[in-house]
């Protein structure tokens, strides 16, 4: 954690070293606002109504956009990985449309939707909704097909191995791809906002950009990090949370629960009592124990 701050903190301090100082090298910084320009820029706007709307406006954009694609990515790539007839159906026609970038389906959505508003939900769902589908099939057809075969002995059916085997299975795949997909829906979002948006943080940072603003734009752009880390810290957590019955490495327990690690060194072997060992097996150091009563322990 402290080093995180400190390459923060540094970043920062060569931020307003090159912005104070006007350096123009091959990189121009004379246009550059210094962090504390922007510090104070965003400070004033905290405290103004028209910058909580904004906040509220991509937030809510986001959260109906990705909360769509989460949910019919899982749905939509799980039947395509289990079924031969939605492959065949579904699977050539997603790949046609999956190389398309969601930003160019803007003509599309003005055509389909009467306002901008379902238009920009809808660019925010195209752009999440194919990293979920694909980590999803992918997830979904790397499961070993013992656990199915296990299920379907014990009497289990179709939707019993759903439930039980292929989506508890398929979760830690499915939240890798939440996460790129939330991240490709909050690039989608902003520049939405700024083509074709009325309200939110990208339509905000371009109406600053054009009225040469540029503390304003660059509190834009810290918001929309802030915000991207913000949720995509949530939606780690929840996959952490959901799959928390999954092994975890030395190194993560140690980072989550605050254990001292031990670099380099095995954790001791732990023995089993004379009682519980399995009757007739030879340990190895019972065949010991006899070899050195045999001939006499070495002095």
């Amino acid at each position: 954690m402290a080093r995180r701050t400190g390459a923060v903190l540094g970043a920062l301090a060569v931020w307003q070293l090159l912005a104070q100082f006007r350096v123009d090298a091959w990189l121009r910084f004379s246009q550059f606002p210094t962090v504390t320009e922007t510090a104070r820029e965003f400070g004033r706007r905290l405290a103004g109504a028209a910058y909580w709307q904004d906040l509220g406006e991509s937030l809510t954009r986001i959260a109906t956009g990705f909360a769509l694609a989460a949910v019919l990515g899982v749905a939509v790539g799980t039947a395509v990985a289990r079924s031969p007839l939605a492959a065949d159906l579904v699977g050539p026609l997603l790949e046609i449309v999956r190389p398309v970038p969601a930003i160019a389906l803007v003509p599309v959505a003005i055509l389909l939707f009467p306002g901008n508003e379902q238009g920009i939900v809808f660019i925010t769902f195209a752009a999440a909704f194919f990293p979920v589908l694909v980590a999803t099939r992918h997830a979904v057809r790397a499961l070993t097909p013992v656990w199915e075969e296990a299920v379907r002995t014990m009497g289990g059916g179709r939707w019993r191995v759903l439930w039980s085997v292929v989506l508890p299975g398929a979760l830690p795949g499915i939240f890798g791809g939440l996460s790129v997909g939330l991240g490709v829906a909050w690039i989608c979002v902003i520049s939405a906002e700024m083509i074709s948006g009325e309200y939110g943080v990208g339509y905000r940072t371009w109406q600053d950009y054009t009225i040469v603003d540029y503390p304003g734009v660059f509190v834009g752009m810290a918001t929309i990090g802030l915000l991207g880390w913000a949720t995509s810290t949530a939606v780690e957590v929840l996959g952490r949370w959901v799959t928390r019955w999954l092994p975890r490495t030395a190194e993560h327990q140690a980072r989550t629960r605050r254990l001292p690690r031990t670099a380099g060194r095995r954790a001791p072997a732990r023995r089993l009592p004379r009682a519980a060992q399995v009757p007739g097996a030879d340990t190895g150091g019972r065949a010991r124990r006899a070899a050195l009563d045999t001939i006499g322990e070495p002095s």
